[in-house]
């Protein structure tokens, strides 16, 4: 007689009061730190988080006074918000690699159904596809009420040595530092240009 298939248990979903703040998860921080609050989290599993979008962000100043200009929040910036809360679901596995860095890796068939637009507020909503050694694949979509205004079908993240990417001291760790606020300063003039050429 064949014993029957007993199912693996269902993730836990951590409790609302205990639901980490994006910085304490993150590294990143303003102006580039895009998701605002977590609201559920079931770790090694899902995660929704929530990004509001305002005129005070950098990436419209100066812009509110052209002629004709599209408010529409810049797509890269979407992507991003809700590539920051897949690090947020990967980084709260409790077997996440010690010692690593997580790194954006790729993303794919990232489809944009309707425009952002300052006084939204958007919910990430973030599943694990694939969980491998030293990568995860994430999959899910992004919501403004009952409208799906973006899906993403494969993104990837990979961990890496932390030791090997950012020395903790000496030359090579200032070197680390500025190459990382340069990369941030870079996103920000990317993410404001491309609000930029939307307003032309």
């Amino acid at each position: 007689m064949t014993a029957p298939v007993q199912e693996a248990p269902a993730a836990t979903p951590v409790p609302a009061r205990d639901l980490p703040r994006p910085s304490d998860l993150l590294p990143h921080r303003y102006p580039m730190l895009l998701v605002d609050r977590v609201l559920e989290l079931v770790p090694g599993e899902s995660i929704r988080a929530i990004k509001s979008v305002t005129l005070n962000e950098p990436w419209y100043a100066g812009l509110s006074e052209a002629p004709d200009f599209d408010y529409a929040y810049p797509q890269t910036l979407l992507v991003e918000s809700w590539g920051q809360t897949a690090g947020l679901l990967a980084s709260a596995v409790a077997e996440a690699p010690v010692g690593q860095v997580m790194l954006f890796g790729s993303v794919a068939d990232a489809e944009f159904h309707l425009p952002v637009l300052p006084g939204d507020t958007v919910e990430h909503r973030v599943r694990i596809s694939r969980s491998l050694t030293d990568s995860v694949i994430f999959e899910g979509s992004c919501h403004r009420g009952d409208e799906t205004v973006m899906t993403v079908t494969r993104m990837v993240m990979a961990f890496r040595p932390a030791g090997q990417l950012r020395p903790e001291s000496g030359a090579g760790a200032e070197t680390a530092e500025a190459a990382t606020e340069a990369s941030e300063a870079s996103e920000a003039t990317d993410a404001t240009e491309a609000t930029r050429k939307a307003a032309r």
